[in-house]
């Protein structure tokens, strides 16, 4: 099964300075985070993974060659010239997934221990376009959902700014996007935007005629490690379990 590891997002506010290391080789415990999350990919059946790089692209690419992850494929983006942002990225590597398989999206400054066979079965069961993991909790922004959990909408609870997908008007239920999910290659065929843009953005363009769902997902651990204290909150939880 195929994946993609967005990095690129742990230091898209800021400038990379002499001597610093990117976030996605820091280390929990000694071993550094993408080298963490590839793995447990690949425990979860994800073999064949494709990593965006900008910010540090040189430093990123120059572990992984070092690094022998044996049995399993992994590719660079590379996107020093210009960030894409989540949906301009996934367009950028259409080309990976080319199996005609449903694909597994991570982020990885999210820490969790999910489920990904079950998550990937219940997508694969459910016939829709995108399914998103979701979880109630703080945050500004929020993806809306219908009695069914098919994306209906989004809500900045700070700006107040918001978008609906089509006219619904029943009840919605509002979640916080865990930036994790399982999209069909059918996507593809669908992107009609061009350069940077989020895929948040594009589903909510899409979602009044396909099926985008939203899992809910309560139980597992969910951290994460771009917000203050998240690398310490970490540490801990790896020297606990």
């Amino acid at each position: 099964m195929k994946a993609m590891i967005y990095t690129g997002g742990l230091e898209s506010s800021i400038q990379p300075q002499p001597g610093e290391k990117p976030r996605a080789l820091l280390e929990v415990n000694g071993e550094p985070l993408l080298s963490i999350l590839i793995k447990r990919l690949a425990e979860s059946g994800f073999n064949e993974i494709i990593i965006n790089v900008h910010h540090f692209s040189a430093r990123i690419t120059d572990f992984l060659k070092s690094n022998d992850f044996s049995g399993i494929r992994v590719e660079v983006s590379d996107e020093t010239d210009l960030i894409l942002d989540s949906g301009g990225g996934l367009r950028k590597v259409s080309w990976f997934f080319d199996d005609g398989m449903p694909f597994l999206l991570y982020n990885l400054e999210i820490l969790s221990d999910i489920d990904l066979q079950k998550l990937y079965r219940d997508h694969c069961s459910s016939g829709a376009l995108a399914t998103l993991v979701v979880r109630r909790r703080e945050s500004e922004r929020f993806i809306l959902f219908d009695e069914e959990m098919r994306m209906c909408g989004w809500v900045n609870k700070l700006t107040g700014e918001s978008v609906m997908a089509g006219s619904y008007d029943g009840n919605k239920h509002a979640y916080a996007f865990s930036r994790i999910q399982i999209v069909s290659p059918r996507l593809f065929n669908l992107i009609t935007e061009r350069g940077a843009f989020s895929i948040v953005e594009l589903y909510l363009r899409i979602a009044s005629r396909h099926n985008i769902r939203g899992y809910p997902d309560s139980e597992s651990i969910w951290m994460d490690l771009a917000k203050k204290d998240g690398m310490l909150e970490a540490e801990k939880l790896f020297m606990k379990n």
